[in-house]
């Protein structure tokens, strides 16, 4: 694996008062893991799927405050986060949320089973309601930290439709970064590239650092940061990836180091 490693587990003030600025708590990150996995969790893990999971909807918000500021309003409403994602493909994360908030139901289209009926809401939602799902209110307080941090506020429906993308976002990140544990590394990986039309597409990136991650360190009980980073090359792609991969690792760093 060729990432930055994480460094120690060591905290102290200066750590401390890092992982208070994430709106996303570490125990709040610990508990979404235990919902999936019953592996150890360890604090770089919780501190970068914190930071992955910040990085994720400050994208969002900041396309849906750019939205609300065309027509001069400061209050989120459930529209932008539509246009938000229209206009960025790299925001469209936490998609199993969709199937529960009235916001999406216009935009999922009709689903017909092999007889040619039509597939009701319900029969699509599933009979068991999703762990990100039914878990998503508890991402309110850091949902509306967030939007205070970026200079908006937002109506209640848009707050739920952000807890619950938050919470379907990093309860898949959890279960991918439990996977790879059990696995021994990414067995899976895919890559997306933006192509302008009528040019020519570009050549494969074979000394990415992130195409190498076929294999991990460390015991097979613990979920470690190396492990959350190379989850999230299985859920996010673009700059957006990059980017989040960058912040946590960085902000892991500045933690361990104190």
């Amino acid at each position: 694996m060729t990432t930055q490693p994480l460094l120690t587990e060591r905290s102290g003030t200066q750590s401390a008062s890092v992982v208070t600025d994430l709106p996303f708590k570490p125990q709040l990150v610990k508990a979404v893991f235990r919902d999936v996995t019953s592996l150890h969790v360890s604090r770089p893990a919780a501190w970068a799927a914190a930071s992955v999971t910040r990085t994720v909807l400050t994208e969002i918000i900041d396309g849906a405050r750019s939205a609300a500021a065309e027509e001069a309003r400061k209050r989120l409403i459930p529209k932008d986060l539509i246009s938000a994602i229209d206009r960025n493909v790299e925001a469209e994360v936490g998609s199993a949320w969709y199937l529960h908030s009235p916001t999406f139901h216009g935009l999922m289209g009709e689903v017909r089973n092999a007889d040619g009926a039509l597939v009701s809401l319900r029969e699509r939602r599933g009979a068991r309601t999703p762990s990100g799902v039914a878990g998503a209110h508890r991402f309110e307080a850091g949902v509306r930290r967030l939007l205070r941090s970026r200079g908006v506020r937002a109506v209640p429906a848009m707050v739920r439709d952000l807890d619950g993308i938050a919470s379907v976002f990093l309860t898949a990140l959890a279960r991918d970064a439990a996977k790879i544990v059990r696995e021994g590394g990414v067995k899976r990986f895919g890559t997306v590239s933006l192509v302008v039309p009528g040019e020519p597409a570009p050549a494969p990136l074979l000394k990415d650092p992130l195409l190498a991650l076929s294999t991990r360190r460390g015991d097979g009980r613990t979920v470690g940061g190396d492990d959350v980073l190379a989850a999230v090359t299985m859920q996010l792609f673009g700059d957006l990836r990059q980017r989040a991969i960058t912040e946590a690792a960085e902000m892991t760093r500045n933690t361990s180091a104190h």
